[in-house]
C-alpha cells in the first residue's frame, strides 16, 4: 500500500494530515483526538478514547511505516506528504462530491442541452467529456 492510498483510504488519517498541516507539522496526540472527535460531530469522553486508540493502534503506526510521520513521546511530527494527496484534500472535502462525478454531471446535461437543440457538436464533445470523465472516476475508484 503507497502513501496516498494509506492517507486517503480513511477519514480519520486524512483528518489527521490536515490538522498536521494547520499545526506547521507538529501535534500533541490529545490536540489530534479532540480535532477529529469534534470533526466527526462527538466530543463525549466515550468517543474521545475510540478515537484516540484507533489513532494509537491502527492510524499512526501506518503512516510511520509509510514514511509520512513519527511519533514520539505523545508527539506526531509530519515529515512528508506526498504531492497528489495534497491537491485532492485541497480541492475535495469530506461529503463532498468529487470532481470526476461533478464533470459526469456536467457532460450529461450537456449531452441533453446537445440533442435539444440538435447541436452535432456539442453533443460530440460531450459525449467525448463524459467517456473521459468516466475513465478517471474509474481509475480514482480503483485507487482508493
Amino acid at each position: 500500500m503507497g502513501a496516498t492510498t494509506a492517507i486517503l483510504g480513511n477519514d480519520r488519517r486524512m483528518l489527521m494530515i490536515e490538522y498536521l498541516q494547520k499545526m506547521e507539522g507538529n501535534a500533541e496526540l490529545r490536540e489530534l483526538v479532540e480535532y477529529i472527535a469534534e470533526r466527526e460531530g462527538d466530543t463525549d469522553r466515550k468517543h474521545r478514547k475510540s478515537v484516540y486508540v484507533s489513532l494509537v493502534q491502527t492510524h499512526i503506526p501506518k503512516l510511520e511505516r509509510e514514511g509520512v510521520v513519527t511519533f514520539d513521546r505523545g508527539v506526531v511530527k509530519l515529515l512528508r506528504i506526498p504531492d497528489n494527496v495534497t491537491v485532492y484534500m485541497e480541492t475535495v472535502n469530506r461529503h463532498d462530491i468529487s470532481w470526476s462525478t461533478f464533470y459526469m454531471g456536467t457532460s450529461v446535461i450537456f449531452i441533453v442541452a446537445g440533442w435539444y437543440l440538435g447541436n452535432l457538436h456539442l453533443l460530440l464533445a460531450s459525449v467525448v467529456y463524459l467517456l473521459i470523465s468516466i475513465v478517471h472516476h474509474r481509475k480514482i475508484k480503483r485507487l482508493f
